[in-house]
């Protein structure tokens, strides 16, 4: 059985209710992990009152602004999860950023300065994050992070988020092979294309899952909650051999050559 009882998870990334980070909090909560929330503070605070009333029902006891381009927020984060628990054994990683004008039209359009942002946030900040989390895996972890099939195939609009997520999904099998002698395992989960406040910022989202629910096996898309049940698989001791893996879940899209 499933079971997180007596499990610290610090989850990232949740902006609304239709983050997956969200269906992924919830999950964990329900097989008993104590929880811990991070959001991106703003200048006038309506993040953090906006994700403190979401996540009110899961009565997290961590409860911290986190910054992923600020190395101090950085460093105050973690200094907060080893002051309040002592130890983690769990990294959920939902971050991923992109200007909106980089994920329409040419690619060989992007500018210097979204790229960079691109691959800071969305790939740079895992690295960032698991090594901050390392020296407090102490009893061994878990670190679950987001990838999508763009990564690894060209779609239409995705762009320089593509490059992020293929250097996301490399940087999974090396920290992973690092991570690996401190019983730390590290996984990505590929979800197919759901409505979020990210996705919405790419061109033809919309268009992207009437294809899948068209296409895929299971001739519809994913929800948050199914998203949620794999990451609770990988952070249980039910997956205790599965490392450095990309797990698509997806409604079979992934298998499909036309």
């Amino acid at each position: 059985m499933l079971n997180l009882t007596g499990k610290n998870a610090l989850v990232t990334g949740i902006a609304n209710n239709r983050s997956i980070a969200w269906g992924i909090a919830q999950q964990l909560h329900a097989a008993g992990a104590n929880i811990g929330i991070t959001y991106l503070p703003d200048e006038r605070g309506k993040m953090e009152k906006k994700v403190a009333e979401l996540v009110e029902p899961l009565n997290p006891s961590l409860f911290v602004p986190c910054n992923v381009q600020n190395d101090e927020q950085i460093h105050s984060t973690f200094e907060a999860v080893r002051e309040k628990w002592g130890k983690l054994d769990i990294l959920i990683h939902c971050l991923a950023f992109a200007n909106k004008d980089d994920l329409t039209g040419g690619f060989s359009q992007t500018s210097r300065s979204g790229f960079n942002t691109a691959l800071e946030i969305s790939t740079y900040s895992l690295v960032q994050l698991a090594g901050a989390a390392k020296p407090l895996m102490t009893e061994g972890g878990s670190i679950v992070t987001l990838t999508y099939l763009g990564g690894v195939r060209a779609i239409p609009n995705y762009n320089v988020m593509g490059v992020a997520k293929a250097g996301l999904e490399a940087s999974v099998r090396y920290l992973a092979a690092e991570l690996g002698p401190e019983n730390i395992r590290v996984n990505a989960i590929s979800a197919g294309p759901i409505r979020t406040l990210a996705s919405s910022a790419v061109g033809g989202i919309l268009d992207m899952i009437h294809h899948v629910e068209q296409v895929a096996p299971l001739r519809r898309t994913v929800t948050q909650q199914e998203v949620g049940n794999t990451a609770a698989f990988l952070c249980s001791d039910l997956s205790s051999g599965i490392t450095g893996q990309v797990l698509y879940v997806d409604a079979g899209y992934e298998i499909m050559g036309m």
